[in-house]
């Protein structure tokens, strides 16, 4: 039972550490595009960098949520609930951005079009 324990224990280290990994991995990345879309200037840059911020979280959130099977005393307990409780409230305000910002974007997409339409009417007169 004990050798199962250590194996599991090891399983578990190696997987937080590689979805820890690839969530900061998708952040940076994500904040590297953001700069590259500021400086262009891309309508749709928050927009990209949430959901990237987002997908990033995703991943540490899931690390902690593994983190879990491993602790073994009450503080740790309260600790990984707190870090959980943290990032599901971070992901739950950025998804909320998301929604916002894709709402915006719509309604710039959509009155740019219908500028496109009214001034190829005017030409065409």
């Amino acid at each position: 039972m004990e050798l199962l324990h250590e194996v599991l224990s090891n399983i578990v280290d190696i997987a937080i550490i590689i979805f820890e990994f690839i969530g900061v991995t998708v952040i940076i990345v994500s904040g590297l595009q953001g700069i590259i879309g500021y400086i262009r200037r891309n309508p749709l840059t928050r927009l990209n960098l949430a959901k990237g911020m987002a997908m990033g979280l995703e991943f540490k959130l899931g690390s902690e949520i593994l983190r879990t099977v491993v602790v073994r005393d009450f503080s740790e307990i309260l600790t990984v609930a707190g870090i959980i409780a943290l990032r599901a409230a971070l992901t739950f305000l950025i998804h909320w951005e998301i929604k916002n910002e894709e709402a915006n974007t719509e309604i710039i997409i959509t009155k740019e079009k219908e500028d496109k339409l009214t001034h190829k009417n005017m030409n065409n007169l």
